[in-house]
């Protein structure tokens, strides 16, 4: 098993959807790998919970990677926040990232989870995806 591969994997994810242009027409550049500071507003995205399991063979060093992206909104109804959620999905499934160490051998849709948070009227979407690397 690596770790070694983790912080690649979430520049690469990060960048990826920094320059998506489908997500950008929804959430703009609200795209974070930390929690903003303060009082939230408006919808954005937010690289969260990632678990790592052993992947490895006798030719490579390798990881399961499940990664957790999430969606928060305080627009009206689920409109908003799913569309941002399917642009997610469209631009990380499946997608030939770049590693700057190892490399991607897939990166999946698992599952997602829609709730409304309180107290208030945000609402959340919490996609759930899979990567496989290898440290080559």
């Amino acid at each position: 098993m690596s770790y070694a591969m983790a912080g690649a994997l979430q520049e690469a994810v990060y960048a990826r959807l920094k320059a998506d242009a489908a997500l950008r027409a929804v959430v703009g550049d609200a795209v974070h790998d930390a929690r903003p500071a303060g009082v939230l507003s408006g919808t954005f995205v937010l690289i969260g919970e990632e678990r790592v399991r052993e992947a490895g063979d006798m030719l490579s060093a390798g990881a399961r990677h499940d990664l957790t992206i999430s969606v928060e909104s305080d627009a009206a109804g689920f409109a908003t926040a799913k569309a941002a959620a399917a642009a997610v999905s469209d631009a990380l499934t499946g997608a030939a990232l770049t590693l700057g160490r190892g490399r991607l051998v897939g990166l999946w849709f698992r599952q997602a989870r829609a709730q409304r948070l309180s107290p208030g009227d945000r609402r959340r979407i919490d996609l759930r995806f899979r990567a496989r690397t290898d440290d080559e």
